[in-house]
């Protein structure tokens, strides 16, 4: 998430935020990380909800300018935290906060990023193709120009679920170097059938896959949660928004297996990793997740696909970290 102004004059609207803080209840007098701080709404609305304490956290470089805006106005209520958010523990050791009440997440790219060309998140504006959040290492450039084709294929097939991956990865080495967002997208189209009436864009998949697999998105993801369930403290809460399968399988299956319910859903993920550490650190508030009303889609188109997944911790120990995501957001590999 990302703070300075979008190419566009549309504002950028904190989705779900409502459902959010009421999730969070009760806010009045809590320490809370809103772990993706963007351009600070979910921040405001727990400020003005009468929270203690409020830190938050972005990778981006470019959301350093509102953090510390917001805690010029807040009186010393609020603090801007620069990093990512599975690294909490080492940001709130550094900020002298060991336990809070609630951490919220706001998954994937903001409207923002993609409404920066400059960024190269996005083909609707033509740009540099860059898509890193950090503005730091590899590029999605210098990942499409240099990786395999079988590299470029898995990634596009594991986080974009694009079935013709092998078509597109072979167009990909075909045609570069690349170096804009316009010239890749025509690539990754050409070894498509072409949309039908109301489909999206058929390079919409691979750009995703791209630029998860260049920001380790899903991998930050799970550290962030395994984070958060350190540091809450016994009756604190978790709200995650997602706005897509692979973040909502993800956050879905973490926290089913944080429970205790079912049977471990992958070997990528410890669920049992020792006698003393199997009772649930987590009881999941609602049988299913929580979704934008009517009125907040006609807003704000971006909020169809989000949904938020509500945790309340325990007083058990925290379990041993998963190994790795993947086998939280994926079936077996083809």
């Amino acid at each position: 998430m990302i703070m300075s102004a979008p190419a566009t004059n549309t504002p950028h609207v904190s989705v779900l935020l409502p459902e959010v803080l009421a999730a969070s209840a009760p806010v009045d007098g809590a320490v809370v990380v809103d772990a993706t701080f963007g351009a600070g709404g979910y921040s405001r609305g727990y400020l003005a909800a009468g929270a203690a304490r409020v830190y938050g956290i972005d990778r981006d470089p470019t959301a350093a300018e509102a953090g510390r805006a917001l805690e010029a106005e807040s009186g010393g209520r609020f603090r801007f935290l620069q990093g990512r958010f599975g690294d909490m523990d080492a940001l709130l050791d550094a900020a002298g906060e060991p336990m809070v009440d609630v951490v919220a997440f706001d998954f994937g790219v903001s409207s923002m990023q993609l409404d920066q060309a400059e960024r190269g998140f996005s083909f609707r504006h033509d740009g540099p193709l860059d898509m890193r959040m950090e503005r730091a290492g590899m590029s999605a450039a210098d990942f499409v120009n240099t990786a395999e084709e079988r590299e470029i294929a898995d990634v596009i097939w594991l986080y974009g679920e694009e079935r013709a991956s092998r078509r597109v990865a072979r167009a990909i080495t075909r045609g570069r170097p690349f170096e804009t967002t316009a010239a890749l997208a025509d690539a990754v189209r050409s070894a498509l059938p072409p949309r039908g009436r109301d489909q999206i864009d058929p390079a919409t998949r691979s750009f995703q896959a791209i630029r998860i697999h260049v920001n380790d998105e899903l991998g930050e993801i799970l550290r962030g949660l395994v984070a958060a369930e350190r540091r809450l403290k016994p009756g604190g809460r978790l709200a995650a928004v997602t706005f897509h399968s692979l973040e909502d399988r993800l956050v879905k299956r973490f926290l089913t297996a944080r429970a205790g319910r079912g049977a471990n859903p992958s070997r990528h993920v410890a669920v049992v990793a020792d006698r003393d550490r199997t009772a649930p650190s987590f009881a999941i508030t609602g049988t299913r997740p929580i979704v934008a009303g009517e009125a907040e889609t006609a807003v704000n188109p971006r909020a169809r696909s989000a949904k938020l997944r509500v945790a309340r911790r325990t007083d058990a120990a925290a379990w041993d970290a998963p190994a790795d995501a993947q086998g939280l957001f994926r079936e077996p590999a083809r």
